[in-house]
């Protein structure tokens, strides 16, 4: 059994294993990182200085993609639905597609229903990853074992949407979603290294408050609040079950 410094360590030393978003596992509503437009000076398709969505002659444009778009990254909900296990299981997310993406937030929430108008009950506390640069890069992690929100118990057959965000360290929120039909885990898609991959150069910081650090001290002390014991325990858990 692990003691809590045990799991304080194997956190802060995991590095894992391989900016736009895609949801490997357990998929998603579809390829959104498509433009029909480009950001090329010389292509009058694009207005100079234009950046995410615009409007022109009564129609869209997306000189760099859909992403942007809340909740969804403008993608309907899906007619296929992709079984999930009934008590929560593995998400996998490429998370380094477009430049700017060596830092993000990550949260992870769930839609109830067929099409969901509210998707901000929580699965997971934010946390921050570490890519190797803000240019374009691969890799993936995977989080083997996502539980479902608080106080929250679906049946065999409930529909739902989980809602995966990346926020850039300069601020843009990318949206993607994968629509799910809960089923009994023998149902569902195996998770397997192909699917969940945690890549070398890829790593984890915490997120957490508190109201015990100041400036007036040249050490600074930090007390053990749940909001920084929450993610360390989430993540630790989340690897321990994995291996």
């Amino acid at each position: 059994m692990f003691r809590f410094t045990e799991l304080v360590f194997l956190v802060g030393s995991w590095s894992l294993a391989s900016a736009h978003t895609v949801i490997v596992y357990p998929g998603w509503r579809g390829n959104n990182i498509h433009t029909n437009g480009t950001v090329s000076d010389n292509d009058p398709t694009v207005k100079p200085g234009s950046l995410g969505i615009t409007w022109e002659n009564g129609t869209y444009g997306f000189p760099y993609g859909m992403q942007w778009m809340y909740p969804c990254g403008g993608m309907p909900t899906s007619r296929n639905r992709t079984n999930w296990p009934i008590g929560g299981g593995a998400i996998s997310i490429q998370p380094g597609w477009f430049p700017g993406h060596s830092l993000a937030l990550f949260y992870i929430n769930m839609g109830f229903g067929n099409e969901p108008l509210n998707m901000s009950h929580a699965m997971v506390p934010v946390f921050q990853i570490t890519g190797p640069s803000n240019v374009q890069y691969d890799g993936t992690f995977c989080l083997p074992q996502v539980p479902l929100p608080a106080n929250y118990t679906p049946q065999v057959g409930d529909n739902a949407t989980i809602q995966v965000i990346e926020a850039a360290q300069h601020g843009a929120a990318l949206y993607n979603c994968v629509d799910i039909t809960f089923t009994e885990p023998e149902d569902v898609e195996p998770v397997t290294p192909q699917n969940c991959l945690n890549s070398s150069d890829i790593g984890f910081n915490l997120v957490f408050t508190s109201t015990s650090l100041s400036a007036a001290h040249a050490s600074v002390q930090m007390n053990a609040y749940l909001s920084l014991a929450l993610p360390l325990l989430l993540i630790a858990s989340s690897w321990i079950a994995w291996i």
